[in-house]
């Protein structure tokens, strides 16, 4: 992730660390994590479900929301956290649900 959200406001987060230390060594790092096919496999592989069964809710529309959708489970953003307008409406990504807090997701399931 680039940032994350405090009570303060936005901080960085590791990828501008990753990005400067692959630069600096001239290596690809080796990431775990979202949004990798792995990590949603791992989930998948512990939950034993398949990713029609599954679905993703999360504030960030790359890590979260695109991330599962490349693996076929539904992506759900929740305006909450992290979330930026700008960066969801650049994105060009197509949540299958937008909710404003996880309390009105519990209303529309």
């Amino acid at each position: 992730d680039r940032y994350w959200k405090q009570p303060q406001g936005l901080s960085l987060s590791a990828g501008p660390f990753v990005a400067a230390l692959e630069y600096a060594t001239g290596k690809k790092a080796e990431l775990m994590g979202k949004p990798s096919r792995q990590f949603f496999q791992m989930a998948l592989d512990d939950l034993r479900l398949e990713p029609d069964d599954v679905a993703m809710v999360g504030d960030d529309i790359h890590a979260d929301v695109l991330g599962a959708q490349e693996m076929g489970m539904q992506g759900i953003l929740v305006r909450t956290g992290k979330y930026r307008e700008d960066v969801a409406r650049l994105s060009g990504a197509r949540p299958d649900m937008v909710c404003d807090s996880l309390a009105s997701l519990v209303r529309h399931i």
